[in-house]
């Protein structure tokens, strides 16, 4: 798989908290020149972003990085970034709501979220280091049954990030219509290819410009 087919899988991110704009116009030019899948950004560059660069698909975060703000913060989080122009959207769950059992709220909170975002994509961020197999089992239902269009395995601000073992283990409890991002930790040409080759329709990487750069000079 060439570089620039590696890139079209890849969420160019930058969620550092003392990103600036020249920081972000830097991410936002690369996913241009690169055609990477989107750039994920904080929402508060979105409205910015969307101006500078309007065919640029642009995915931001809501309830980021700990996902305990309520129902209705993350819903109008969502409207006002669809709003500014983003194409998708990667929320964090309410792991609160995970540990004590409640999964009803939590399919009722990503079923809300998926109606604010109407044709846009929601990707459903579970935090994978935090849970057992049985808590990722369950949520694999719960965003079948919200509705939501991938399940994403990590923040990158956790204890721990994607791993090829829970990738294997979404494959066969989502829906088959939910598809699948990893992120957290996927730091070399070979970690992309692995999760790909596993079944990842997206791969959410700060790196992956700059580890694939050499490889597109020669593809030129």
């Amino acid at each position: 798989m060439l570089g620039k087919e590696l890139l079209a899988y890849v969420d160019h991110t930058l969620l550092r908290p003392t990103a600036t704009w020249d920081d972000i116009k830097e991410v936002c030019d690369a996913g241009v020149t690169y055609k990477t899948a989107s750039v994920c950004i904080p929402p508060d560059f979105v409205a910015s972003a969307h101006e500078a660069y309007p065919k640029l698909n642009i995915c931001t975060v809501i309830g980021f990085p700990l996902g305990y703000e309520t129902t209705e913060v993350k819903v109008a989080e969502t409207k006002q970034a669809i709003e500014e122009g983003a194409s998708e959207i990667d929320m964090v769950i309410n792991l609160g709501d995970v540990k004590q059992g409640d999964f009803e709220a939590v399919t009722n909170e990503i079923g809300a979220l998926k109606e604010a975002c109407g044709d846009k994509i929601l990707k459903v961020i579970i935090e994978t280091c935090y849970l057992t197999d049985s808590e990722k089992v369950a949520l694999c239902k719960c965003i079948t049954n919200g509705g939501a269009d991938y399940i994403k395995t990590s923040t990158g601000f956790g204890s721990g990030g994607a791993s090829l073992e829970d990738i294997r283990l979404f494959k066969k409890h989502i829906g088959p219509n939910i598809q699948i991002k990893a992120a957290g930790g996927i730091r070399s040409i070979t970690d992309m290819k692995a999760y790909i080759a596993e079944g990842c329709s997206r791969i959410g990487a700060s790196a992956a410009v700059e580890l694939l750069k050499d490889h597109l000079d020669e593809e030129v």
